[in-house]
């Protein structure tokens, strides 16, 4: 009985898969607006109501793409970091442990991200995957790969393992941080997985904070209460002058990337990887990164 269950687990399995491939078809081809479950059936060779087995609906299928995507781009940038830390400078290091906020445990959130939506506030992180090739040395850093990189160094190498999934990805990138998707609204279960990638950035200014390794610029008065309220949502540990600051940071890293992304840099930027790598050596400086 258990092979049986095992087998039929195995093919539910796999007909998914089939489904989000041929679902990411369709969005490259007609985007997200116009996926339809009937379509996808068609393609497949299913009846529709074959398929509504395994996505009920419309929105179901969208929301696993969504946290497929969150979760591709959240693994890309945990493996960066762990490409810059001491453990990965030999090869097939053993995959660190899940990013966490600074006591350990998974932080609370307050946003709900969804196809097209702004990133969302930093929530509880997911567990890593598999690593990635490292990405080359940016400015004022010793290589990534070795146990020397300086904490500046580590967040650009986030940075650019950031935009270089979204670059291999553009369509997947543009379901989760493009245009909103008409009558769609993303639920719960896709905040977790969109807090991937800020809680590996989040890490890289908590261990410059440990080590005196950050100076963030000074908090407004006018924006004193806004900065006491995202620091205890987000990250409680670190001042509200950096968290404030991270927001911003955060906000501006994902606009260099999308306008890349969406090809509005066409005749205006004619080497975009050396200006996007001291785009984000700029971004850390100005959160206080001292190196």
């Amino acid at each position: 009985m258990t092979t049986v269950r095992g087998a039929r687990a195995r093919a539910r399995d796999e007909v998914t898969a089939a489904i989000k491939d041929e679902a990411r078809r369709q969005l490259a081809a007609e985007g997200a607006a116009k996926l339809s479950l009937r379509a996808v059936a068609r393609e497949l060779g299913m009846v529709s109501s074959a398929l509504y087995r395994y996505f009920p609906s419309r929105d179901d299928l969208l929301t696993a793409l969504i946290v497929d995507a969150y979760d591709a781009l959240g693994a890309a940038a945990e493996a960066a970091l762990r490409a810059t830390s001491p453990a990965a400078s030999s090869a097939g290091a053993p995959a660190a442990a899940p990013v966490t906020s600074g006591t350990g445990a998974p932080t609370a959130t307050r946003a709900t991200p969804g196809a097209g939506a702004s990133a969302a506030s930093p929530g509880p992180a997911a567990p890593g995957a598999p690593a990635t090739p490292g990405a080359p040395p940016t400015p004022g850093a010793s290589d990534p790969a070795g146990p020397q990189v300086t904490p500046r160094g580590r967040w650009v190498v986030v940075c650019r393992a950031v935009r270089e999934w979204a670059k291999a990805h553009p369509h997947e990138y543009a379901l989760i941080y493009g245009s909103p998707v008409p009558g769609y609204s993303a639920p719960q279960a896709t905040v977790a997985p969109a807090s991937r990638a800020a809680h590996v950035l989040l890490a890289v200014l908590r261990e410059a904070h440990r080590a005196d390794g950050v100076a963030p610029p000074p908090l407004a008065a006018d924006l004193r209460a806004e900065g006491e309220r995202l620091a205890a949502e987000l990250a409680p540990d670190l001042p509200p002058a950096l968290v404030l600051a991270f927001v911003g940071a955060w906000c501006q890293l994902f606009g260099l990337v999308s306008f890349e992304v969406f090809g509005h840099f066409h005749r205006v930027v004619e080497d975009p990887e050396a200006f996007f790598t001291h785009a984000a050596d700029r971004l850390g400086r100005d959160l206080g990164l001292l190196r």
